[in-house]
């Protein structure tokens, strides 16, 4: 954009004053600009202006075309983070660290084209069952900021043909123990000589939490008076790996719930064995604040600690003699198991919902509506029954 205005030099006569905007500055930021003065007449300076913001849109569109995918991710990127948590971001960088940007880092981004990008989420759909989908969105992503940006006229993305997953025969192993195998599961752990893991592992069956909400929980969080369990937080991973502590993801996800008598007394007990525990290494633990599980020196637990209590534990029951347990789980699955117990218990949705902490009901419905064994026995009697023949 240019400004032209006349001035009057030192022996009154009428000069020209040009000022061309020539954009920002890549490395600073700031405004640039052109300014030249003491044209003749206003001609002179209005060709003079045209001439040099012609110049200037050229040697822009010539520098956009030879800008790279990553340098454009580098630039959505930095609008991206404002919209988003540390631990999603955080994820973020790791896909395109890890999928995205070997592919296309150092392509010219205006030569992009529909059958590169085809061929790339060909491979990913053979090489990955789910997250194939994610990785070409966040590609779309880009290349639409790329388009809003004017670095592209039209973002190739869009005509792509993403595959479908392809369904696969048989079942897949269910990530939940009903209350038979959760039983048989605790027999295995001394609460006299475990008395941590135990509580851990109690918490999360009986509580339903998910693993980075028990990870988080604080003294404070706990009532015995009403027999609850305040969650509030979540510990997850940040950047380059370090755990921090966030806020729940949804305002549902801020909870409180009840537990049962037998799970307060196991917390009881914990807190007392924690703090005679600490004392002998010089750490006081007597205070609100202090973590339910922490490390020796008294941190967060790493958030894989409670997935390899659990595998240990899976790998002595397959090793032994006694009989074991129908399938392995996840640490998610004690959450899985939760909810398949509420149902079988005769918990509403609602309710589940709601101790669950989903911020909408068909998320229960659709994720944990698990039914037992002896639900489904008695869904075919009643049936039977109703037909009577």
């Amino acid at each position: 954009m240019a400004h032209i205005t006349d001035y009057q030099n030192a022996k009154g006569r009428t000069l020209y004053d040009v000022r061309v905007y020539l954009g920002r500055d890549e490395v600073t930021g700031k405004k640039k600009y052109w300014h030249k003065r003491g044209f003749t007449s206003k001609k002179e300076a209005t060709l003079a202006a045209s001439r040099l913001t012609l110049d200037a849109d050229k040697d822009d569109l010539t520098k956009r075309k030879h800008v790279h995918f990553e340098t454009v991710y580098r630039q959505w990127y930095a609008g991206y983070i404002n919209t988003v948590r540390e631990s999603t971001y955080a994820r973020t960088a790791g896909m395109f660290d890890n999928h995205i940007l070997p592919h296309l880092k150092d392509k010219r981004i205006d030569e992009i084209t529909v059958a590169q990008l085809q061929r790339i989420v060909n491979g990913w759909a053979k090489e990955a069952t789910r997250n194939y989908k994610r990785w070409f969105n966040y590609v779309i992503s880009v290349l639409d900021y790329a388009e809003k940006q004017g670095i592209i006229g039209v973002n190739p993305a869009k005509k792509v043909i993403v595959p479908k997953r392809q369904a696969v025969a048989g079942d897949d192993p269910e990530n939940f123990w009903d209350r038979h195998e959760l039983a048989k599961f605790f027999s295995y752990i001394d609460p006299r000589r475990e008395p941590e893991k135990y509580t851990l592992f109690r918490v999360l069956a009986f509580g339903g939490l998910r693993r980075g909400e028990c990870l988080a929980l604080t003294w404070a969080d706990v009532s015995f008076t009403d027999r609850t369990v305040r969650i509030n937080k979540t510990l997850t991973q940040g950047l380059k790996g370090r755990q921090i502590v966030q806020a729940p993801k949804t305002e549902k996800g801020r909870r409180t719930v009840p537990l049962d008598l037998a799970t307060m007394n196991v917390l009881k007990h914990w807190r007392v064995v924690q703090m005679q525990k600490y004392m002998s290494l010089g750490i006081n633990t007597n205070t609100p604040e202090q973590l339910l599980f922490a490390t020796r020196n008294n941190t967060h637990k790493y958030l894989n600690q409670p997935e390899k209590w659990l595998k240990a534990i899976e790998d002595a029951d397959e090793a032994s003699d006694h009989p074991k347990l129908s399938h392995r789980i996840t640490v998610h699955g004690f959450r899985h198991s939760h909810a398949s117990a509420l149902f079988a218990a005769g918990v509403t949705i609602k309710e589940a919902q709601e101790r669950l902490g989903h911020e909408d009901a068909q998320t229960t419905l659709n994720v944990y509506a698990h039914v037992t064994k002896a639900q489904n026995d008695e869904a075919a009697d009643k049936v039977a029954g109703y037909l009577g023949f």
